[in-house]
């Protein structure tokens, strides 16, 4: 019989954690106005025990937000940005999870790498803020660049690529280069194409149909397809808490193309999915 397992990975390890198979993060946003979980965590508290509930689940990482990034999203002053994050982090690290935060800004980072996260999810690769590549530069901790067509006031305004594979690579790679010639080690470093970010539904598939285009950058590839809006768009337009079935497949598909970290809403359901997964794969 031809075996026709796809070849080994490379090794990754990231903030700690070996990807010698694909990792699961926790989405926790400690925001009012997400598009899919907006209000559900109003303190703290709430925060830290969903978070550790996710831990439980299977999650490997636990991504902690305290600025809505959804297309049409306004932003949020960075002392309300604080306020929202830096307490959730604190308790959530001092439990022993790995956290990392999502963030745009150079003092949030700071703040949440000082509280004990260690990893740092910047949706604009660092761009937003002047100061945040330096600031990185001289934190211990890991990054996630990802790639955003525009802002997310605007981002979702008839966005147009000679070739969004060939484009979003090239930008990646070029953060990645930016990164690395101010000092942060490329080993630090995870790209996300960033679905839903600045592309059409057309754009999106495309981006997973071809996944492994990233995979020549030398980073671990982290994927966001948790309840996007693409998956209503190809199915029925549906709320974004009754996705969980796309979600999963085009998960699937991701890790299928080499994706080695899954950014999720449903920590359990995707643990299982990729559970069963790995065992019909072998």
């Amino acid at each position: 019989m031809t075996d026709t397992k796809p070849p080994t990975a490379p090794a990754f390890t990231f903030a700690g954690v070996p990807l010698d198979r694909p990792r699961i993060m926790g989405i926790l946003n400690v925001t009012p106005d997400s598009f899919s979980d907006g209000g559900d965590l109003p303190t703290a508290r709430a925060a830290v025990d969903r978070g550790l509930a996710m831990v439980e689940d299977g999650a490997d990482f636990l991504d902690v937000g305290g600025e809505s990034t959804r297309p049409g999203s306004q932003p949020v002053a960075v002392d309300e940005e604080l306020r929202r994050v830096v307490p959730v982090v604190e308790g959530l690290a001092a439990a022993g999870a790995v956290v990392s935060v999502d963030t745009r800004n150079a003092p949030v980072m700071r703040a949440a790498v000082a509280a004990g996260a260690r990893i740092v999810n910047d949706v604009s690769a660092l761009t937003h803020d002047p100061a945040a590549l330096e600031a990185m530069a001289a934190l211990d901790a890991h990054l996630v660049l990802m790639h955003m067509k525009g802002d997310p006031r605007t981002m979702q305004q008839a966005p147009v690529y000679a070739d969004v594979v060939a484009d979003v690579k090239a930008y990646l790679a070029g953060r990645v280069a930016a990164c690395v010639g101010a000092g942060i080690p490329r080993d630090r470093v995870a790209v996300d194409p960033g679905i839903g970010f600045g592309k059409t539904v057309d754009h999106n598939l495309t981006l997973l149909r071809h996944l492994d285009a990233l995979g020549g950058l030398g980073c671990p590839v982290l994927l966001g397809v948790s309840r996007k809006s693409f998956i209503a768009r190809v199915d029925r337009d549906g709320p974004a808490k009754g996705r969980l079935a796309g979600s999963l497949v085009a998960a699937l598909a991701g890790v299928r193309r080499g994706a080695l970290i899954l950014r999720v809403h449903d920590v359990a359901e995707t643990r299982q999915a990729l559970s069963i997964h790995a065992a019909i794969e072998g």
